[in-house]
């Protein structure tokens, strides 16, 4: 029997449909909202209220100054969004969002032009930068503008730039510094001028939860950050030595009945998937804690 031969038919399935492959969906109001990632906010909110807690609690005349704290909450948040749409952007061109388990991103997609998600970063970062400025009028500590350049610089070299440090096992270092003690002994600083003890040890303990989101969000993207060449410090020390440290990254008391589940997570998942749980206990775990922290403060 002779073979028939067929012309112009791959062998491959995915080639073959890729002629009539659907147009991409358009980009909806919940994709964008998604790309800011709302799991990560409450780590922003978390060091406002520690810091203000701890501004209240220090100042002798019990003032609560919430102008300047509502202006602290927006340059904390304001900048977490801009860094997610940056890491969306950065990681999107760079590949490692190409084969993520968690939701898609807006540039790895290609939904949306790589230049557009980059823009919106800037803005929120620019948003930061108002509210940062109004603050240092307010309080006339224009010293401070220094302190915010430096944290936009940072916010965006993290995953931007040519030798993004988060790229190279220092985004814990990044994230305790910035989201543990520059956030929240700014708040408290920007409010009282001084800094009571409470105040550096919430900035360390808020540093750590941080901390420990990171780890489960890199110990979900291992296997994908290990391929697009992504050093992290979850890709150098490994998923078990990831798993030792991530308990040693939160300073809890009464909420260790929420992050307890956690921990439990990152020690038997078998799925990346399951780590998205764990990421968002941490999250609102940190929240969770400022918020009980700022109450003891103030009570």
């Amino acid at each position: 029997m002779a073979k028939t031969k067929t012309r112009g038919v791959s062998g491959n399935p995915a080639k073959r449909g890729s002629a009539v492959a659907p147009p991409p969906k358009p980009v909806t109001l919940g994709d964008w909202i998604g790309a800011a990632r709302l799991r990560t906010l409450p780590l922003a909110v978390t060091p406002v209220l520690i810091g203000t807690g701890a501004a209240i609690l220090g100042d002798p005349n019990h003032l609560f100054h919430w102008v300047i704290a509502l202006a602290c909450l927006a340059v904390a948040v304001l900048p977490q969004i801009g860094v997610n749409f940056a890491n969306d952007y950065s990681d999107g061109v760079r590949g490692p969002d190409d084969h993520r388990v968690g939701p898609a991103r807006l540039t790895a997609s290609r939904r949306v032009k790589p230049r557009t998600v980059l823009l919106v970063a800037l803005t929120f970062f620019g948003l930061a930068a108002i509210a940062g400025l109004a603050i240092v009028i307010r309080t006339q500590q224009w010293w401070m503008i220094a302190v915010g350049a430096v944290c936009i610089v940072a916010a965006w070299f993290y995953t931007g730039g040519k030798r993004p440090y988060g790229y190279n096992a220092l985004g814990e270092v990044f994230v305790f510094v910035f989201f543990g003690l520059v956030a929240t002994l700014g708040t408290t600083w920007v409010q009282a001028l001084l800094l009571p003890q409470e105040a550096w040890a919430g900035a360390v303990a808020a540093g750590f939860l941080a901390c420990g989101v990171l780890l489960v969000n890199n110990l979900r993207d291992i296997d994908q950050d290990r391929t697009a060449g992504k050093r992290t410090l979850t890709v150098l020390i490994g998923r078990r030595g990831t798993q030792i440290l991530y308990p040693i990254a939160w300073l809890t008391f009464f909420v260790v009945l929420l992050l307890g589940p956690a921990i439990l997570i990152v020690w038997t998942y078998r799925t990346p998937r399951e780590l998205i749980t764990a990421l968002a206990l941490t999250s609102f775990g940190s929240l969770a804690y400022g918020a009980f922290l700022f109450w003891a403060f103030v009570g």
